[in-house]
C-alpha cells in the first residue's frame, strides 16, 4: 500500500517555567493510503497535539512528518495553508458552520479558498451534500437542521474538495448515541469509497469503530493494532 503519512520520532516540547513538557515524545508511525484509523487518549495523553500535528495546523520540534511525501516540518506557513486547504479536510465536534450561510454555501467555502469556479463548486458540493443524504438540504440555513444533520454538512464540506485525508476531531462529541451511530456510519461508507479517515477521540467506544486503533498515553503510543484486538482489552 502506499503511504499517506510517514511519522519518524515526533517530539513536539512546551516549556513551563524552568521545565519541559513533551505532549508528544517520539511517535513514530506509517498510515496508509485508504487507512481508517481512531487515534484514541485520555485528556492530556497528547491525542490533540498528534492531531494538530497531521493535520499541518503545528509542526513537531523535531523529527519527520511526510504527508503524501511532502516534508510537513520544512513548509513555510502559506505552504501548511496550502496543504490545509488542498490535502485534508477537517471535521470539527462543534461543526464550525457559518450561521448567516447557507448550507450549499458552507460546502462550497474550502472550494472557494481553492479557487474553484463558482459552476464547479455547486456541482461538487451538491455531490458531497447527497452523499451525505441531504441534497433537499442544500438551500436550508444551519440553524434549520439537527445537531446530527450539521455534523454531516460538515463532513460533505470535508468531502467537496476531494482531500487526501478526513481529519476528524471528536466528531460524535456533541451528539447523542442514536446521531452518533449515523454519524459513524457515514464515517464507514466514506472510507469504503476509499477515503483516508483519520478520527480523534477519547472514547473507546468510538475508537473500535475504526478499523485500526493507535492509543496514545503520555505522549507515546501504548497500542497500535486491529480495532478487534483492542476491543479485546479494553
Amino acid at each position: 500500500m502506499e503511504k499517506l503519512i510517514q511519522m519518524v520520532d515526533i517530539r513536539k516540547e512546551y516549556k513551563m517555567g524552568d521545565e519541559t513538557v513533551y505532549a508528544n515524545d517520539g511517535i513514530t508511525l506509517d498510515i496508509d493510503k485508504g487507512e481508517f484509523v481512531a487515534i484514541v487518549g485520555k485528556s492530556g495523553s497528547g491525542k490533540s497535539t498528534l492531531m494538530n500535528i497531521i493535520g499541518a495546523l503545528d509542526v513537531p520540534t523535531s523529527g519527520t512528518y511526510l504527508l503524501g511525501g511532502k516534508n510537513v516540518g520544512k513548509l513555510s506557513d502559506n505552504q501548511l495553508a496550502d496543504i490545509r486547504n488542498k490535502m485534508i479536510g477537517f471535521v470539527f465536534q462543534q461543526y464550525n458552520l457559518l450561521p448567516r450561510m447557507s448550507i450549499m454555501e458552507n460546502v462550497e467555502l474550502p472550494l472557494l479558498y481553492a479557487h474553484v469556479s463558482a459552476r464547479e463548486r455547486e456541482k461538487r458540493a451538491m455531490e458531497a451534500l447527497e452523499k451525505v443524504g441531504l441534497g433537499e438540504k442544500a438551500k436550508q440555513m444551519p440553524k434549520q437542521l439537527s445537531g446530527g444533520q450539521q455534523q454531516r454538512v460538515s463532513i460533505a464540506r470535508a468531502l467537496a474538495a476531494d482531500p487526501s485525508l478526513i481529519l476528524a476531531d471528536e466528531p460524535t462529541g456533541a451528539l447523542d448515541s442514536k446521531t452518533s451511530r449515523q454519524v459513524l456510519d457515514f464515517f464507514k461508507k466514506i472510507h469504503e469509497d476509499g477515503n483516508t479517515v483519520i478520527m480523534i477521540t477519547h472514547d473507546n467506544s468510538i475508537a473500535v469503530e475504526a478499523k485500526r486503533v493507535i492509543r496514545i498515553a503520555d505522549g507515546k503510543i501504548n497500542f497500535d493494532g486491529s480495532s478487534e484486538d483492542y476491543a479485546a482489552i479494553i
